[in-house]
């Protein structure tokens, strides 16, 4: 009953996988006495005999060979002849769990920690079940148990088993600064390891000691100076520090060292994010496209490049971009959202509407799905499907409000003469962002409303702040004009007739 563990990678997660045996942990030996916890009666263990003995080994026998109900009632004949010896208990939980009888083999392994209280086999296979199980918590504290007696009994592989077991459950929690002790400790055991080195200066970093980890970083690259992820940490660990220069001068001292075009493109992206956060975005623009170019089948350096176009405003170089992006990678709902985004902003709505409904196909995050479902909305609104448009952008705004979202839903529902939902989503829109173009348009729903007192009150706000708003001045007349006060009315259609509003100018007559 193993679990070894991959290392941890550029997304910081860990994975671990259960095998069915246990080669390199040793079963109490026959009759060693044991000594219990604090303030508990040592157990009382009894010795196998010649004859149990030669039945154990039959039964581990059947075990390796994988005839595994044979070794399971060779077990429990065992058992049932001498259960106060750990061994066939242990032997018994390794079959059970070899049949996935996890409830079966917990209990064996229960029986055998009570018997050898003072072995890590038990706690560290309990901890393997747990995992299996989901049972987190329960997991982390019995590998931390399991770590602490095994100091004195364990070899170097096994207690590299355990540690990178703990390592797993560490990860997963989050505990970076345990996991830097975990990984310090395999250090140890196998210093020439550099994926151990590596996980260890990350761990290091992600638990707020970057500075700590830069000796162990520079040494990994002098001895493995291709190490791509290596000199990625290492630019991380300057950005943390606030020094984007160094980090930047490190990318591009690492890129030469590096055999591939994969790893070159990947130095190349991380330069474009540390340019974006200098505020150079032009030529984080330029990075992106070289990581491309160094990795023509790297779609994200595709997208990251559609991304920096698009805020620089380059909408048709972004458009290019997110294409190649969305060819090399079809099932990206991320990608075909972001494309869809672009072709909105080039007033491309049929295929903008098309390029989100494929997006909301493909398994999109939350944050995806929202941003799919106000494209689609705005597209729709765009060729006077109101229906589509107000039930796209009603579930994107549920999933994630945002002022944006809720000004098209009050247009939509303004266009579908639903005014009082207009006035309620256009009051969102200004109470999370109050833009002139939202307080402006709310302004009008409240009108279609018959409030005009609280039209009136939005607009004259609107007049004070933006004088020059022929529109808002006309509407502000029709409120006043609504509440009988003919010669404010005429005062604010005369101003927004000047400022160059025909309908002002035909509200005069």
């Amino acid at each position: 009953m193993l679990e070894t563990a991959t290392t941890i990678g550029v997304q910081n997660t860990l994975q671990s996988i259960g095998t069915p045996s246990l080669p390199n942990v040793t079963v109490p030996k026959t009759g060693a006495g044991t000594t219990g916890v604090a303030a508990a009666p040592a157990p009382v263990v009894t010795p196998l005999t010649a004859d149990q003995q030669a039945l154990l080994a039959q039964g581990r026998a059947a075990y390796q060979a994988g005839n595994l109900a044979q070794a399971r009632r060779l077990y429990e004949q065992l058992v049932t002849q001498n259960y106060t010896n750990p061994a066939p208990h242990f032997g018994l939980a390794l079959t059970l769990f070899a049949q996935n009888d996890d409830r079966g083999a917990a209990f064996e392994l229960q029986q055998f920690m009570a018997l050898a209280p003072d072995r890590f086999e038990g706690p560290y296979n309990l901890g393997v079940i747990a995992s299996r199980a989901g049972r987190r918590d329960d997991a982390l504290k019995l590998y931390e148990q399991a770590a602490t007696l095994m100091k004195d009994q364990a070899g170097p592989a096994a207690q590299r088993q355990v540690l990178e077991a703990l390592a797993a459950e560490q990860t997963r929690k989050a505990d970076f600064t345990a996991l830097s002790a975990t990984l310090a400790a395999i250090a140890v055991i196998d210093p020439q390891d550099q994926d151990v080195q590596y996980r260890l200066a990350q761990a290091r970093t992600l638990s707020g000691q970057g500075a700590a980890a830069l000796p162990g970083v520079y040494a990994l690259l002098q001895a493995a100076p291709e190490h791509v992820d290596a000199a990625l940490l290492l630019a991380d660990i300057y950005v943390a520090q606030g020094l984007p220069d160094r980090a930047l001068r490190e990318l591009d001292a690492a890129a030469p060292r590096v055999k591939t075009g994969t790893d070159r493109s990947a130095l190349l992206l991380r330069k474009a994010s540390v340019l974006t956060q200098t505020g150079d975005t032009r030529a984080a623009v330029f990075a992106a496209q070289a990581a491309t170019r160094e990795d023509p089948k790297n779609a994200a350096a595709f997208a990251r490049e559609g991304e920096l176009r698009a805020a620089r405003n380059d909408r048709p170089g972004a458009l290019t971009a997110y294409l190649n992006a969305v060819k090399l990678d079809p099932q990206s709902a991320a990608y075909r959202a972001a494309l869809a985004g672009v072709r909105l902003t080039l007033n491309q709505d049929a295929q903008a509407q098309a390029d989100a409904a494929r997006a909301l196909t493909l398994r999109p995050d939350d944050t995806t799905l929202a941003r799919a479902l106000f494209v689609q909305g705005v597209a729709a609104y765009r060729q006077g499907q109101y229906a589509q448009a107000r039930a796209a952008l009603s579930s994107s705004q549920t999933r994630a409000p945002s002022a944006d979202t809720a000004l098209w839903l009050g247009l939509s529902a303004y266009a579908a003469k639903d005014y009082a939902a207009a006035a309620t989503a256009l009051a969102e829109s200004v109470k999370l962002d109050p833009t002139p173009t939202a307080r402006l348009n709310l302004g009008s729903a409240l009108l279609a409303t018959a409030r005009y007192a609280e039209a009136e009150a939005v607009l004259r706000g609107l007049v004070s702040e933006t004088p020059k708003n022929a529109e808002a001045w006309y509407l502000l007349g029709l409120a006043q004009r609504a509440q009988t006060r003919e010669s404010d009315a005429r005062t604010s259609l005369k101003t927004a007739a000047a400022l160059g509003s025909a309908r002002a100018q035909e509200a005069l007559k």
